[in-house]
């Protein structure tokens, strides 16, 4: 660790300070770890823009991405912009780091099958920076060979996972489909940054 002039040991700057990620929340009950996600981005010094789904709106209400990213939420493909530049177009170039929490298999699915028929999915497709997607499903659902081929076919294509991890689910059953605790998916983001620069 470097040291100041006055020999106090010099911190080395956060991984994260500056840097904008993209927040894409998708609809499923572990949408209210997405805030906690957007909190502790900020709180290390990240740029936060969060994109909801409509579905994800039904699990936890935009003010409260508003209030913890001092940043307006957008949720809308068809929404007025006060720039030329539509709102996925802006984002996608403001991006450094995209990270979809929680990826339900419906998101997953179409961004796979190159579907832009939402705010999200339409960023997603315009970005050039890295994507990180936490899935969150049940256990059987992610299971399924046709969400195993769309997990493993984004892979090829760069796309990166954190999880699922193993426990117990809100539907009751156990086994993988748990959303990535927000540690962890903060560690897999450091990561792939560090990879991509």
């Amino acid at each position: 660790m470097a040291k100041t002039r006055a020999g106090k040991p010099r911190r080395a700057k956060d991984p994260l300070a500056g840097r904008n990620v993209l927040l894409g929340v998708s609809g499923g009950i572990a949408a209210y770890k997405a805030a906690l996600l957007a909190s502790m981005l900020v709180r290390r010094g990240a740029h936060v823009r969060t994109v909801m789904t409509e579905s994800a709106t039904r699990f936890i209400g935009p003010i409260t991405f508003q209030a913890l990213t001092r940043e307006p939420v957008y949720r809308d493909l068809w929404a007025a912009t006060e720039s030329y530049r539509s709102d996925h177009i802006g984002m996608a170039e403001w991006t450094d780091a995209c990270v979809i929490a929680p990826a339900t298999a419906d998101v997953i699915a179409r961004i796979a099958c190159g579907l832009a028929d939402d705010l999200l999915t339409t960023t997603v497709l315009a970005l050039q920076a890295p994507v990180l997607l936490a899935p969150a499903m049940n256990t059987r659902m992610w299971a399924k060979p046709v969400v195993q081929e769309n997990v493993a076919r984004l892979k090829a294509w760069g796309y990166q996972f954190v999880g699922p991890a193993e426990g117990r689910l809100a539907c009751g059953d156990s086994g993988p489909g748990r959303m990535s605790e927000p540690d962890e998916i903060i560690r897999a983001l450091e990561a792939m940054l560090a990879g991509a620069s």
